[in-house]
């Protein structure tokens, strides 16, 4: 029974640990795999019409690569 709680103990300190690195640096867990464009997915959505703020996501990420593209200096 004290091997369960040390083993219950520890896990529960990683689990407050990383909850308050998650906390601090406001950025989401992400893995090493490369995630869905390692797959050949090019969207996150299967939707033949994206929702509004899909939508919207989408013209800034299009609107940002063509200043980037046409930028002179």
């Amino acid at each position: 029974m004290g091997t369960f709680l040390a083993a219950f103990v520890v896990l529960l300190l990683f689990f407050v640990l990383m909850s308050i690195g998650y906390i601090i640096k406001q950025k989401a867990v992400a893995g090493s795999c490369g995630g869905l464009g390692a797959l050949g997915i090019d969207k996150a959505c299967d939707c033949d019409d994206p929702c509004d703020k899909r939508k919207a996501k989408m013209a800034e990420e299009a609107r940002q690569e063509k200043l980037t593209k046409n930028r002179i200096i």
